[in-house]
């Protein structure tokens, strides 16, 4: 009988031991992921976030390689048609099967009214069903890094939407929201537990997730916290393990901090500024019927005139790299000769301004977000001051991301910042999202002061074809250099990352900011 009891008591501490293993980790950020639906903003932070949940064909691992996701392998049948291989036995948090039929609605779904994320279906002819675990995507061109670009695309579940109303995405541009926004139904290691937007959100560990999880973390609790002070606190005090971003002035105090640690590490994204170049007279500027930024002069002068070293080193503390390319280092076709800013010259962008017709410069108003890149608001104050050195006045209007996104994505906005990755570390990303003329069809989508150059649209398919490096470079070249001469956008830095945690925290950071909750490990 004693043996018994002590054989019941050891099984007991065994699954008392087991239980420890496992915990709930407190996440706080300076923004709130907007939504749960994960077409409707295509914005690495909501991307990051609702990937735990939802889940792409083909993923990322530690080292940004792809890796089978849903998709247990794929290959090229033809020079234009993918064939996917769907994995078998997995199964929605609400235990319906993952099939053909959901691939199929995913990718219309993206390509549907209020979708963000139709720049990553424009290469694609068709999505076709081949059984109810294979499926064909047939593209326009050859397109051999289709893969690449489809890590994002969340599979979603058609009967899930059908029920729930939630055929289309949310559009975050008209503020129409559906179930999607508040409730979720992924593949993913983790489910939805709670949502409360801008307050909180729960997620729980998904008990019958198809793949095995490294990491040991059982309720995710996020919290956005967006006064900088107020987040470092928490962290401070103990009421959170990890925190993102990182305020400049507090690295070292974080780092002295012997129960804390900071991770800080490049990122792929770059910040820079975009104008209204489109319209015959500016939404927001005292200047009537024309546009100043239609002038390759103007947008020469707002460039020449910013002081991009001073923001490094007295706004971004040093944590920047400026930059006169519209990707980062790490991105493929990425060229450091070309990496040559225009001279910061205050004189000559006042000559310009007076040669452009505007000798006592104009008003304009910027809109920026002031809770989603590193020191967001800061940068634009330091912008307009500087462009109020040469006679612009700047009527800065900096808001949280969850109003500040949908305004600009409605492009109703003359003069914005704004940060991109390009999410398939390619250059064919930004040439097509970013510099490519705005279509129905997802190109330019993110191109909100609509800059139009026929030439690099036509470089930009031929790039996508293009499997020669040296041909393919040469291209890309070419483009980036029409953008640098007209101007497109105003370059700014590429920001550094910095997350803080408990040093009983272990984690992966990938420098393009995704955070996958399934790596955690709390000691």
């Amino acid at each position: 009988m004693n043996k018994l009891k002590l054989s019941l008591l050891a099984a007991l501490l065994a699954l008392a031991c087991a239980g420890a293993h496992s915990a709930t980790l407190r996440l706080a950020n300076q923004g709130d992921s907007t939504s749960m639906d994960p077409h409707s903003l295509n914005e690495s932070l909501q991307l990051s976030f609702t990937g735990n949940v939802y889940e792409p064909l083909v993923g990322r691992d530690k080292r940004l390689g792809l890796v089978p996701m849903l998709a247990a392998s794929w290959k090229q049948a033809s020079p234009t048609v993918w064939r996917f291989e769907l994995r078998k036995g997995v199964k929605f948090h609400d235990g319906q099967p993952f099939t053909a039929d959901d691939v199929l609605f995913t990718f219309d779904r993206i390509r549907g009214d209020g979708s963000d994320m139709k720049s990553y279906a424009t290469a694609i002819k068709e999505v076709r069903k081949v059984d109810s675990h294979t499926v064909d995507i047939e593209t326009g061109a050859p397109f051999p890094i289709l893969p690449d670009v489809i890590t994002f695309v969340y599979m979603m579940n058609k009967a899930w939407c059908e029920e729930n109303k939630a055929m289309q995405p949310v559009d975050r541009r008209k503020g129409v929201e559906n179930a999607a926004s508040f409730r979720a139904n992924g593949t993913g290691p983790f489910k939805l537990k709670e949502r409360q937007p801008g307050t909180r959100t729960v997620l729980v560990k998904n008990p019958a997730y198809w793949d095995k999880v490294e990491g040991n973390v059982d309720e995710v609790i996020f919290t956005p916290i967006g006064n900088d002070a107020t987040r470092v606190a928490a962290l401070l005090s103990g009421e959170i393990d990890v925190m993102e971003p990182v305020p400049l002035q507090d690295v070292a105090r974080v780092s002295s901090n012997p129960n804390l640690k900071v991770m800080q590490g490049p990122e792929l994204r770059t910040i820079f500024l975009g104008m209204d170049q489109k319209r015959d007279e500016l939404q927001f500027s005292n200047v009537k019927g024309k546009n100043p930024f239609k002038d390759v002069r103007v947008r020469r002068a707002f460039y020449q005139a910013i002081d991009i070293e001073t923001i490094k080193s007295r706004v971004m503390r040093g944590a920047s790299a400026p930059t006169a390319l519209m990707i980062a280092p790490g991105i493929r076709g990425f060229l450091p000769e070309m990496n040559k800013r225009l001279p910061f010259d205050q004189a000559a962008a006042k000559k310009l301004l007076a040669e452009a017709g505007y000798p006592e410069g104009f008003e304009v108003a910027m809109n920026c977000p002031n809770d989603r890149y590193v020191n967001d608001g800061e940068i634009c104050q330091a912008v307009a001051a500087n462009l109020a050195r040469i006679g612009v006045k700047i009527n800065l209007q900096a808001e949280g991301k969850a109003t500040y996104f949908p305004k600009i994505l409605r492009r109703d906005t003359s003069f914005y910042l704004l940060g991109w990755t390009p999410s398939t570390y390619d250059s064919h990303n930004v040439l097509n999202a970013i510099m490519g003329t705005p279509s129905d069809k997802g190109r330019g989508q993110f191109n909100l002061g609509s800059y139009s150059n026929a030439r690099i649209d036509e470089i930009t398919a031929l790039v996508q074809s293009e499997t020669d490096q040296v041909k393919r470079n040469a291209l890309i070249a070419e483009a980036f250099k029409i953008h640098q001469d007209e101007v497109g956008h105003l370059p700014l830095h590429q920001q550094a990352l910095a997350w803080a945690m408990k040093k009983t925290v272990d984690l992966v950071q990938l420098p393009d900011n995704n955070m996958p909750l399934k790596w955690v490990v709390m000691k």
